[in-house]
């Protein structure tokens, strides 16, 4: 037993990594539980050592040896037990700081089972868990496949470590860039923002060290495979790659692509930009359900406002007399102050009205607030119109499509068909 001991000991330092003396002493302290159950009673005192050379095991109660024919086979059973015990725990402290250190990098492993709608993935030394939150909305797996996620979180369990993998974190599309894009990787074009509604579209701003690389040409790359291998790893998710600029306006424009910008008006003390398009461009640069510009701005960290040339026109042709509070001699004042449009009130700062003669301060929040209404409502007039014409042309299409269908082929198809028909009989 006791050389058997020091070669196993000595084996597992070597191969598990465990320290020697960390089994020494767990094995001691586990003895001790073992020799008060043989000895009896009364032996709080007891002591167990094990000789680090020899590997004998010596116990003693008030300083005298302790000797028992069946202590032999417990103290090797309780050794083993201990050893296998602290195997597993240094085991598990090996793998948890392996995926400590590897938090928000990519791993790929397999699918093993499903466990109420997450995934339990097989990374070969441990299994970690996708849950169905942080998977794309197109994600599809079954048993068997292999998937690429992001390492998100390593957790500490009484099961041993907690593995979280993401596929909707931002970080996940800079990792497969990263991976994709040398230039990224080498660090001569840096990704400086990313954001993202996983599944459906992702934009990240890219911006080059070197004037003679192209960020967004390096990151699409030849024929567009670079940015096409994404994609098809993210099921289909668009991508929107821009040029990133300190340039605002530049910045703004871009982050809002494909719509055709006509003016950006910025505030830069309240991070505000207004932009201005062609009514053709308005439903393009907003996207569906506001998620263009809803990106744009957080891409670009400014909050955003789209108008268009007719909402511009619309609210230029309002009096502002229509403006609760302002009568004519207030509205003589504003417009010769430079305040003529409900749009430049709504905008105005409180202490620049203040400053105007015969304007108090609870009277200018009053035509602050009340021009905003007024633009909200034009606003709305505006987008209910605009619903109603959609949906006047989505009607005379359906009605198109259904006369199409009800008259049979054109006559030009039916001349071609007759035609090939004649060849045939020919």
């Amino acid at each position: 037993m006791n050389e058997d001991l020091l070669n196993i000991l000595d084996h597992i330092e070597r191969e598990k990594g465990v320290k020697k003396e960390l089994l020494f002493t767990a094995i001691e302290s586990a003895l001790v539980s073992a020799a008060k159950k043989i000895v009896g009673k009364n032996t709080e005192d007891i002591t167990v050592t094990i000789d680090r050379t020899t590997g004998e095991i010596k116990v003693t109660s008030g300083g005298k040896d302790i000797k028992s024919g069946e202590f032999g086979r417990i103290a090797a059973q309780t050794a083993k037990q201990v050893i296998i015990q602290r195997i597993r725990e240094a085991e598990r402290d090996i793998i948890y700081g392996d995926f400590t250190a590897r938090i928000f990098s990519l791993c790929t492993g397999a699918v093993h089972r499903f466990d109420k709608g997450n995934l339990i993935i097989d990374l070969g030394k441990t299994e970690a868990i996708l849950p169905r939150k942080e998977m794309c909305p197109k994600d599809n797996f079954r048993q068997g496949d292999r998937v690429r996620a992001l390492i998100m979180e390593v957790k500490k369990s009484t099961k041993g470590p907690q593995i979280i993998l993401s596929r909707t974190h931002p970080m996940f599309i800079r990792r497969l860039f990263e991976l994709e894009v040398p230039e990224i990787d080498e660090s001569i074009v840096e990704i400086k923002c990313i954001v993202r509604e996983a599944g459906d579209r992702t934009k990240l701003s890219v911006y080059s060290k070197e004037e003679k690389i192209d960020a967004v040409g390096a990151c699409v790359g030849m024929r567009g495979q670079r940015v096409k291998d994404i994609v098809r790893e993210l099921g289909g998710e668009r991508i929107d790659i821009i040029k990133w600029s300190d340039d605002v306006k530049e910045y703004i424009k871009a982050a809002l692509s494909p719509a055709e910008i006509s003016k950006i008006e910025i505030n830069k003390e309240k991070l505000q930009a207004r932009v201005i398009v062609e009514d053709d461009q308005l439903s393009l640069a907003i996207g569906k359900h506001g998620q263009n510009v809803r990106l744009a701005s957080k891409l670009t960290g400014w909050n955003i406002d789209i108008r268009s040339k007719k909402d511009i026109k619309a609210l230029e042709e309002v009096s502002i007399l229509s403006i609760e509070g302002i009568g004519k001699k207030a509205a003589d004042i504003l417009e010769e102050s430079g305040f003529d449009t409900i749009d430049k009130i709504a905008s105005a700062k409180l202490k620049d009205l203040v400053n105007l003669p015969g304007i108090a301060e609870k009277t200018a929040k009053k035509m602050i607030e009340s021009a905003k209404d007024v633009i909200k409502r034009i606003q709305e007039d505006i987008k209910n119109k605009q619903a109603s014409a959609r949906l006047e042309i989505a009607k005379e299409k359906a009605a198109e499509t259904e006369r199409a269908k009800e008259e049979g082929p054109s006559k030009e198809a039916a001349g071609e068909n007759t035609g090939e028909s004649t060849k045939e009989g020919k």
